[in-house]
């Protein structure tokens, strides 16, 4: 079992070696991350072929239109699609590659074959963007046992939920290179219960280099006003990009850097000083402090009187200012300890949790101590502390540790909000069944009422939340799933009850149950998480399966 972080910018995959601890692979460049940059080439013969990393990084700067990058930001966005060589691939396909270069990559250094994996997104990930997910890893050869939010999955890095520790609530504040979240956490012994979360995937390092990039440019041109402007050059811009990235990683240890900056043969250094970067960025960290608060007053209405550590995840949260500010703004305490891997080293963790989960319930079906139908913590603690032992010795941990990795019960939180379409006065509006930061599972019967007398068919539309706070504005939201309660016999009046029960389970698959009293069965509705549509699926495989990896 793998876990995967599929990052905006950089990638990583890791397992748990055999004394028990999770690690990084690194790649065939011996890096433990690998750049998400995909690189379309064609030659003279054959088919296009494809290169992921830091090779694809660098062919930007010299074949920019030929090079996806920033790709995550585009999950589950059905209008996206980027063109190379008169092919169009969607989010998911471009990320496939991605996840097949660190397949390679793992199997090669382990000379393991990678099948079952954990794949990380954003806890404010929708459907959408866990269904295309889902459809990288399957494009990729995969077989995707769970997608894990990254807050949760740090959270099992850091070792939380699994020693035994006294209970403790911590912020999870999460920068990565394209993507912010942010998330409370209560940790107890054997459980991790997410208690609000909230982000921005398109908050991320990356805007941090554009920032940078125009200060550099307009610096550039104040010095060489009559050289033109290096961001009118798609070459020179891809250089200065890159130039910015790597004096923004120089500013988290030092106070200054000096940038070359060059175009149409003038050349210009620019003297860069960790308090101009803060200065020329600070709206983005407001943005995230902003998101921050937000989350932590959600945290206080549902009973979180205090934040006892901050963990800080993501390459940019590196900075300096991160943990300055939390501290200023919310007297928090933060700690810095692997930003770059903790999210794929917690997926490494919990993947070895499902696949322990799964040979624990196996081992107590086939002993007659549990039904196929039932759930672990049916059982008794005697008879799950039997079969881990069986199960201890080859993942090179305790029996202790196996119950209580398999006793570990992660609770999430909805992401969204979500409802069905109704109207109120003759007016359309979306009502919200369930809310962003519900805790899951999730289970709310609501009547609704039809609108005219003899109403034959009543549709069922489900909706998911498609802004950054609630509205019932029908234009806001998402359509999801839909359906109708049809073939009612005339005879009802107007206002006749529709009852609408909504469910979402720990693994947010949601099912939508209507029913009419004239109405011989009910209308089930189901959007299973994760599961996307087959034709989408095949189209994008075709596509996917005539590219070939070149080192």
């Amino acid at each position: 079992m793998f876990g995967i972080d599929l990052g905006t910018t950089y990638s990583c995959i890791a397992q748990v070696d055999e004394y028990g601890r999770p690690e990084v692979i690194r790649n065939i460049e011996s890096q433990p991350t690998t750049p998400s940059v995909v690189l379309f080439d064609t030659g003279a013969e054959g088919p296009t072929s494809f290169v992921v990393g830091t090779q694809a990084k660098r062919q930007a700067r010299i074949r920019p239109d030929d090079v996806a990058r920033l790709v995550k930001r585009h999950m589950g966005a059905s209008d996206w699609r980027f063109v190379a060589h008169d092919e169009e691939y969607s989010a998911a396909a471009v990320s496939s590659l991605v996840l097949k270069a660190l397949a390679a990559d793992a199997e090669r250094a382990t000379s393991v074959p990678v099948t079952d994996v954990v794949i990380t997104v954003p806890a404010y990930f929708g459907d959408e963007e866990r269904k295309a997910t889902k459809l990288a890893g399957e494009l990729a050869g995969l077989n995707v046992v769970d997608i894990i939010n990254e807050p949760t999955a740090a959270a099992f890095a850091y070792g939380f939920g699994q020693d035994g520790a006294e209970e403790s609530t911590v912020l999870v504040y999460d920068l990565g290179g394209g993507t912010f979240d942010t998330t409370v956490i209560r940790l107890s012994e054997g459980a991790i219960t997410v208690v609000a979360t909230d982000g921005d995937h398109e908050l991320g390092g990356a805007d941090w280099d554009n920032e940078l990039v125009r200060y550099l440019a307009q610096k550039f041109t104040e010095a060489q006003p009559d050289a033109g402007d290096p961001l009118d050059d798609v070459y020179d811009e891809q250089e200065l990009l890159a130039a910015a990235e790597d004096a923004k990683l120089a500013l988290s240890g030092r106070d200054s850097v000096d940038v070359l900056v060059v175009h149409n043969g003038r050349r210009t250094s620019v003297p860069v000083t960790r308090t101009v970067f803060e200065e020329i960025t600070g709206p983005l960290l407001r943005r995230t402090i902003d998101l921050t608060g937000s989350v932590l007053a959600r945290a206080r209405e549902k009973g979180v009187e205090k934040i006892d550590l901050c963990l800080l995840v993501g390459g940019m949260s590196k900075t300096p200012a991160v943990a300055r500010r939390l501290q200023e703004s919310f007297g928090l305490t933060s700690r810095l300890a692997d930003p770059d891997l903790a999210v794929a080293k917690g997926a490494a963790v919990y993947g070895q949790k499902k696949a322990l989960e799964r040979e624990v319930h196996a081992d107590l079906v086939a002993s007659g101590h549990l039904r196929p139908d039932q759930e672990l913590a049916a059982a008794d603690a005697v008879d799950v502390e039997k079969a881990a032992a069986a199960s201890a010795e080859e993942a090179g941990l305790s029996t202790a540790s196996v119950v209580d990795l398999v006793r570990t019960k992660v609770t999430n939180v909805t992401s969204r909000g979500f409802g069905i379409f109704a109207e109120d006065r003759g007016t359309p509006v979306a009502a919200f069944l369930a809310h962003q930061n519900d805790p899951l599972p999730i289970a709310v019967t609501r009547t609704f009422y039809t609108v005219v007398d003899d109403q034959a068919e009543v549709d069922i539309r489900v909706f998911e939340q498609g802004t950054t706070a609630e509205s019932t504005a029908i234009d806001d939201n998402k359509v999801i799933v839909t359906g109708s309660i049809s073939g009612i016999p005339p005879g009802h009046p107007l206002g006749t009850p529709v009852e609408v029960t909504f469910t979402m389970g720990g693994d947010q698959t949601i099912q939508v149950t209507a029913s009419h009293e004239g109405a011989a069965t009910p209308l089930v509705l189901e959007v299973r998480a994760g599961v996307g549509s087959e034709e989408m699926r095949a189209v994008e495989s075709a596509k996917v399966s005539l590219l070939k990896q070149r080192d």
